[in-house]
């Protein structure tokens, strides 16, 4: 992890030297954001992550931003003490990458979000460390169970996202509606959703999705504009999941030799409902994220967890 943050910080630093508009921060997911009794299904997850405004626009194009992140994802059973197997009722399993995406923003709202990832699930991830170490720091519960993690599957990533403004300009600038899709094939996840997505300002009137930080496209070549904008809005994105296969529940697709798997609930119900807040340079974000039960046996449920963003324009 030591070795990721400093390739992180110097690939930061090379891109910034090149004197384009960025943004660099921090995406932080914990159930205990949301309760500090929760603790499982997907626990914990980690992304740092820099874009950059491109130079080019045209009459249809406002921006084009490319982003580049590395992230880890860790996914525990119900109980954090499943050194029993018989007590997982979902696979451990953790999963380190990098992606690198490109964003179009168009004049109309629409946004198109197109992203590739690379990197391993299983026990080169190093969740189990990154866990332990974690709770040792915090005081809390020893993890039991790691050894029955998902085993090695290297992962290799297309994802593509769409969301297109429906209704918005009937409500004075302080309520929008958007209808969103997403796209995800590759190794370790296979998905389609739709959903909707309201805005709500909490202050001023809502910003163009195309300088929104709804969307992270907040970057401008005049950074007086910075000081000049502010957002404050809550978030409501309700959608309806289609999983075709989730590695971190079913296993690799190159080995059969996972101690714990089990079959998906193909459709599922997810919400997410969130606070954003940008002030100059500082955006920052809180959410409360729903998740529906996403594979088959008598105790799994749904669960929830928090995310919070930190990030800086450059």
């Amino acid at each position: 992890m030591k070795k990721i943050i400093v390739i992180t910080a110097l690939l930061c630093f090379t891109l910034s030297y090149a004197q384009k508009p960025a943004e660099i921060g921090l995406i932080t997911d914990n159930d205990l954001y949301t309760s500090p009794i929760n603790d499982q299904y997907y626990t914990a997850g980690m992304e740092f992550f820099y874009r950059y405004l491109s130079d080019h626009q045209s009459e249809k194009l406002a921006k084009k931003i490319y982003d580049f992140r590395i992230g880890q994802y860790i996914y525990n059973p119900q109980s954090v003490r499943a050194a029993d197997i018989d007590v997982n009722d979902r696979p451990f399993a953790g999963y380190l990458f990098g992606e690198f995406g490109i964003n179009y923003y168009y004049t109309n709202e629409s946004v198109l979000k197109l992203n590739i990832q690379g990197g391993v699930m299983g026990p080169e991830a190093q969740a189990e460390v990154v866990q332990k170490g974690l709770h040792k720091l915090i005081g809390y519960h020893t993890v039991q169970g790691w050894q029955y993690q998902v085993t090695t599957s290297v992962a290799a990533q297309l994802g593509a996202y769409y969301s297109h403004k429906v209704l918005g300009n009937r409500f004075k600038e302080k309520v929008d509606f958007h209808l969103l899709g997403e796209l995800n094939a590759g190794t370790i996840w296979n998905s389609a959703s739709a959903g909707a997505m309201m805005r709500i300002s909490l202050k001023r009137p809502l910003q163009p999705m195309y300088n929104s930080s709804l969307h992270n496209a907040v970057l401008s070549h005049d950074k007086e504009v910075y000081k000049q904008h502010r957002e404050l809005f809550l978030y409501l994105n309700p959608n309806v999941q289609y999983m075709q296969y989730d590695a971190t529940i079913e296993g690799s697709h190159f080995n059969d030799t996972s101690p714990v798997t089990y079959p998906l609930i193909p459709f599922r119900f997810n919400a997410e409902v969130g606070v954003k807040y940008r002030y100059n340079n500082w955006n920052y974000s809180y959410s409360f994220n729903y998740r529906g039960k996403e594979l088959s046996n008598n105790v799994i449920t749904g669960f929830y967890y928090g995310s919070i963003q930190i990030s800086y324009l450059l």
